[in-house]
């Protein structure tokens, strides 16, 4: 176990960064096609094919999902990523045409320092694509990479973040997430995540809560009032499940970002959590499928301070700086 999203057999994920503009995209893809859905909470989400993987409609799996950076621009990426899958043969077929299945969610960065100004074409296709051909097994980078590059947080820079787990009768479950929230994942100005209770083995620091909380440590504190906001990923499991199932999956999930950031889920939050499975092994009751619920919530809380802690200053003057650059004092890095 690599405490990763590729823990998950048949998952390979991908990173296209781009430091200079201050964005990226991370591609998952799926060796075979994996029933997904998708839960919406935040007030200001952008996705493609979003809707698809709605309960009621009759997509039922996906070939890959996609996060990016960018904004609405970004929402080209997707694009890239259909090319690749389409290329290596994956897809639906009809007639002699091959059809990928790909969903996509994005979030604001474009006032982090990075250069924008790219003229007609934005770079989002071509980084989908990178980021497709770059995606394999095994270990991947986390914190300023991929859709994490340009994401920040209330004080701190944000990042990538993964995490995983196993239940009690063996199925793994992971998440993946890019945390550029409109809130803060720590406790006040300090060190401490609001993910503490889930920590594995000091995954990011292994601090716990502080001693005690103040009043201001609870009180409303968020970025500003640009849009610059939008916490995005997914949880995957190998579990057998349908796709009503994913949904539920991906509920969980966000209920992982309630935990893990105070405030979410805001007006001009677009946050957004993919859930989907590869079914490899069957689930034989509903207290298997409850503890599944369960990991969903704790992995992703704790991807989301994990996002932090491994994260990096961008190189823009006056961008935010990392939890490292304040806090690596407080814990030794293993």
């Amino acid at each position: 176990m690599l405490n990763l999203l590729t823990d998950i057999d048949g998952v390979s994920v991908g990173h296209a960064t781009d430091l200079h503009r201050a964005t990226g995209v991370t591609v998952v893809v799926f060796d075979r096609q994996a029933n997904a859905s998708v839960s919406i909470l935040g007030g200001a989400p952008g996705s493609r094919d979003s809707a698809m993987l709605d309960p009621a409609n009759s997509v039922q799996a996906v070939d890959a999902l996609v996060l990016s950076g960018g904004s609405i621009f970004g929402l080209d990426a997707t694009g890239g990523v259909l090319d690749g899958l389409r290329a290596d043969g994956r897809g639906l077929a009809f007639g002699n045409t091959i059809v990928p299945i790909a969903a996509q969610a994005i979030l604001f960065d474009l006032m982090n320092g990075g250069d924008k100004d790219w003229g007609e074409q934005n770079p989002y296709q071509r980084l989908g694509h990178a980021a497709y051909r770059a995606a394999r097994k095994g270990a991947f980078a986390l914190g300023t990479v991929g859709a994490g590059t340009g994401a920040t947080t209330a004080r701190l820079k944000g990042g990538l973040g993964s995490a995983s787990a196993v239940t009690s009768k063996g199925h793994r479950v992971a998440a993946l997430v890019a945390v550029n929230a409109l809130g803060s994942p720590t406790v006040g100005t300090g060190p401490h995540f609001w993910a503490a209770p889930f920590e594995i083995d000091g995954e990011f620091g292994g601090l716990g809560y502080p001693p005690s909380f103040r009043r201001e440590d609870t009180d409303l504190f968020v970025k500003g009032m640009e849009p610059a906001a939008t916490t995005i990923g997914m949880v995957v499991t190998d579990a057998r499940l349908s796709k009503a199932e994913c949904h539920r999956l991906a509920i969980l999930g966000q209920d992982g970002l309630v935990r893990s950031i105070h405030p979410a889920h805001f007006p001009s939050d677009g946050d957004t959590v993919f859930g989907a499975a590869t079914g490899e092994k069957p689930v034989a009751d509903p207290l298997e499928f409850m503890e599944i619920c369960h990991l969903a919530m704790t992995t992703m809380a704790r991807a989301v301070a994990r996002g932090l802690y491994e994260a990096t200053a961008l190189p823009q003057p006056g961008a935010r700086p990392a939890w490292r650059d304040i806090h690596a004092k407080a814990v030794s890095r293993p």
